[in-house]
């Protein structure tokens, strides 16, 4: 639905006003049938609407409506925009939460219908920003299987150091559309060393940073609760990495799991503190168990991802390496391939046994083709086939 410019400085001004309160925005626009008619109405109808002891009343000025203009004419100016909750950009899945935001300020270069796409999944990763290499190396085995899932989703996470930067990294380095949410105003960058981060993220196609904070607002602890509640709203299922017994990922699960959203958490040892969290979500069964990205990719509803058959990944090798390669090389890639085919998490070590030669060989030939994306490691260099999209 297409709205006058004056309905958007109305929705931005009680975004700003009743930020913590969204449900009283709603309540409003839905009883008046516009942002803009609360405006328009005189002292004592503003009165009778909100109560005569409202902390709010002397802020609903048409002052106020020219100050919104002026900041989304300055917004515009920065690249930068604000989509009302009754356009049809807005996200629906967001919209269907109860104390969701009246609008949303965007940074980003694509229009709102190819961020919020309706037919197009999205996930939330989250946790932890005292994030462990195990941790890490999970966070990105997950994203990269989205991104070779049959219905490739946008990653949503924070933004923040940890998980949230792996998350989108890793989304992009693949492919994949992914929205950060940030706990300040859309004119700023939390941490600042992710600037650059936020720059490629802007400009890629489908992605977008977002927040309801107005600009200005600066990263204070209570804002990352209002910025967590968006996240989960976001999404149709959260995906929490590594948490410890308090912390903002496992706020986001718990929002998600209010939501009657999904909710999945990777285990970890009882005596580990990053793996607290999770596993008290999953002990009290308000989150599934990740056993393995490709399980996790159906239980999302992506899909799984395909492997290649024994055959196809004779023809791959060929074509890739055909004209460059003698055929004893290419055969020895094969045999290398069917090895890891065969035993999933072999290491060069077992390979260089199983084929008799050198390991030093194999090494070589296991480094060509995870780089050439034929293979992929895990943490303990444990070699598996890379699986593709169907």
């Amino acid at each position: 639905m297409k709205i006058s410019e004056r309905e958007r400085a109305a929705t931005c001004t009680l975004n700003r006003i009743f930020g913590y309160e969204p449900v009283i925005a709603h309540r409003l626009i839905e009883g008046l049938g516009s942002a803009a008619a609360l405006f328009g109405l005189d002292h004592r109808s503003k009165t009778d609407l909100l109560g005569p002891f409202s902390k709010h009343l002397h802020e609903i000025t048409e002052e106020a409506l020219e100050r919104s203009s002026g900041e989304l004419t300055e917004l515009e100016r920065r690249g930068c925009r604000f989509l009302c909750m009754t356009e049809d950009g807005y996200p629906q899945l967001l919209k269907e939460c109860e104390d969701a935001p009246v609008g949303l300020y965007i940074r980003a270069d694509s229009p709102d219908e190819k961020i919020f796409f309706q037919g197009r999944p999205s996930i939330a990763v989250v946790g932890t920003r005292d994030l462990s290499m195990n941790g890490r190396d999970w966070c990105r085995k997950i994203v990269e299987a989205m991104s070779r899932s049959r219905n490739r989703p946008a990653v949503v996470s924070g933004f923040a150091l940890g998980t949230d930067i792996v998350a989108h990294s890793t989304a992009l380095a693949c492919g994949l559309p992914t929205i950060a949410v940030l706990p300040t105003g859309i004119t700023s960058v939390y941490p600042r060393r992710h600037w650059k981060w936020a720059e490629q993220l802007a400009a890629t196609e489908g992605c977008a940073l977002v927040t309801d904070y107005p600009p200005g607002t600066e990263a204070i602890a209570i804002n990352f609760l209002r910025r967590n509640r968006i996240i989960a709203g976001l999404c149709s299922a959260t995906v929490l990495i590594e948490s410890k017994q308090k912390g903002g990922g496992l706020i986001t699960a718990d929002f998600a799991f209010n939501y009657d959203r999904d909710v999945f958490a990777l285990p970890g040892r009882p005596d580990d503190v990053r793996s607290q969290g999770c596993n008290m979500l999953i002990k009290r069964r308000i989150a599934e168990a990740i056993l393995d990205p490709d399980t996790l990719m159906e239980e999302l509803g992506l899909g799984m991802p395909s492997r290649r058959s024994a055959e196809r990944l004779k023809d791959e090798i060929r074509s890739l390496y055909e004209g460059s390669m003698s055929p004893d090389e290419i055969d020895f890639l094969i045999a290398v391939a069917g090895c890891v085919k065969k035993q999933r998490g072999i290491t060069q070590e077992e390979i260089a046994a199983l084929m008799r030669c050198p390991q030093a060989k194999v090494a070589s030939a296991t480094g060509l083709l995870e780089a050439d994306g034929i293979l992929e490691a895990d943490l303990m260099r444990g070699f598996g086939i890379r699986t593709k999209v169907r």
